[in-house]
């Protein structure tokens, strides 16, 4: 057997299950159809460089085993000896972990089963998948799988959307209902979750003598392919399945997009924004990227919650903004608290946004997520003020006269924004609901 094959065999049997040396050394024994000497020795050193990590690569395990210098004597000494039974064709399975048993997953083992999964040839996964990253390097309008709008942020940064055509979308829905919803998030989190609201996120902070406030930089664009990839690899999908999901849910920004307008982005500005978005990432527009965010930053919202609870704090996430409130204790070490924040952060591969940091005391306005948290939970008198003569302009001038943003829909979008207020302060909302049924609506 050639030396190539032994390492597929031997790699293939590593990463069969359980990586304990003792289950290691069962697997390699079964199928090499011995136990021999070297194999534990092996295992050994395998377990501690893979310690602690997700699950590797193939190529990572393959490429170890390669370097390994006590495999290579016993490949120069065993050669003639050494013959696995087991073929190396055989389909990959589904290897969770213990918690997933309770999540009801669909077991996906092949990339031909994914296929069929999502309804599709297995060139159109392939196709939609991207791996070759096509969609950045042979960019086309007509195949491209995204639609890219640039906007402008209040701040004068640069927002780029990401928005999938229908098929795609399509897709990544399925993955979303059928595998990522079915998986708990952190309590902490409160954005694009079931159940829980932009009030829940600020009601922990209400009525807390400091405020502190971090926002994250470049949220989405943060989580690479590998990382997704990563994922879906830990949820025990075999690795040609976990690089296709991470490919169908990542996209890279092609080159033309950085051709259009850049009014109020400097060089430095637009450059270090191609680099972000030229490798693939999880995408703003796409409806698995929130769920998937979420979940990659579960280790990071409890390293977050474990340091807000040893300074007597609360702490709450809402995509990429982060609070944390807490009583005289806590607002004596506010500023070094956020230092700590800001470094786990960084180990974690995410950015401070430090220009929008901010230390609320009970002495200015408290504003999460635009709520006021001061004494009770409310809406910023200003934006009431303004709705509500809005909405008093509507009955009077006739709803045409205010729709100055052009909403295709404008009746849909004030009613929005009576149903959030009535949501927040209920007495005030059903005051503005009033005045709304007031409107001549054509």
């Amino acid at each position: 057997m050639q030396d190539a094959s032994l390492l597929k065999v031997l790699a293939k049997s590593f990463l069969a299950g359980d990586p304990a040396v003792e289950q290691i050394v069962l697997r390699c024994s079964r199928t090499l159809g011995r136990r021999w000497r070297w194999l534990r020795p092996l295992a050994q050193r395998y377990v501690k460089t893979f310690a602690g990590r997700t699950r590797p690569r193939q190529r990572d395990v393959i490429d170890f085993l390669h370097r390994d210098k006590g495999l290579r004597r016993a490949r120069s000494k065993y050669s003639a000896e050494i013959a696995p039974v087991q073929s190396l064709l055989e389909p990959q399975q589904m290897r969770p972990v213990a918690a997933t048993g309770e999540w009801g997953l669909p077991p996906i083992e092949s990339p031909g089963a994914l296929a069929e999964w999502l309804a599709l040839e297995i060139g159109e996964l392939l196709w939609f998948a991207d791996l070759k990253g096509l969609e950045y390097r042979k960019y086309q309008p007509k195949l491209s799988h995204y639609r890219y709008h640039v906007q402008v942020k209040q701040s004068g940064g640069i927002r780029i959307i990401e928005e999938p055509k229908p098929r795609l979308k399509q897709i990544q829905r399925q993955i979303l209902s059928q595998i990522l919803d079915k998986i708990p998030v952190h309590p902490a989190v409160h954005g694009f979750v079931k159940g829980r609201s932009i009030k829940t996120f600020v009601t922990p902070h209400v009525a807390k003598r400091v405020v502190l406030r971090m926002d994250l930089q470049d949220f989405f664009p943060s989580f690479s392919a590998s990382r997704i990839q990563t994922f879906f690899r830990t949820l025990g999908y075999p690795e040609a399945v976990a690089d296709l999901l991470g490919g169908i849910c990542t996209n890279a920004t092609p080159r033309i997009v950085w051709r259009t307008s850049w009014i109020t982005a400097d060089p430095h500005q637009r450059q270090e924004l191609r680099m972000v978005y030229s490798r693939p990432h999880l995408p703003q527009g796409a409806p698995t990227s929130p769920a998937l965010a979420n979940l990659c930053v579960y280790r990071v919202d409890c390293r977050l919650a474990g340091l807000a609870r040893s300074a007597g704090a609360a702490y709450t996430r809402y995509a990429d903004d982060l609070a944390f409130s807490g009583d005289a204790t806590f607002e004596r070490r506010v500023e070094r608290f956020s230092t700590h924040v800001a470094a786990i952060l960084l180990e974690e591969g995410l950015r401070v946004h430090h220009r929008k940091t901010r230390v609320m005391r009970l002495g200015v306005r408290q504003r999460l997520t635009g709520l006021v948290v001061n004494q009770r939970l409310n809406v910023a008198r200003r934006d009431l003020d303004q709705l509500k003569a809005i909405l008093t302009n509507c009955v009077r001038l006739g709803p045409d006269s205010q729709n100055r943003e052009a909403h295709p829909n404008f009746r849909s979008h004030l009613e929005g924004r009576v149903g959030f207020v009535e949501m927040i302060n209920p007495a005030k909302g059903r005051r503005l609901r009033k005045i709304f049924e007031g409107i001549q609506w054509q």
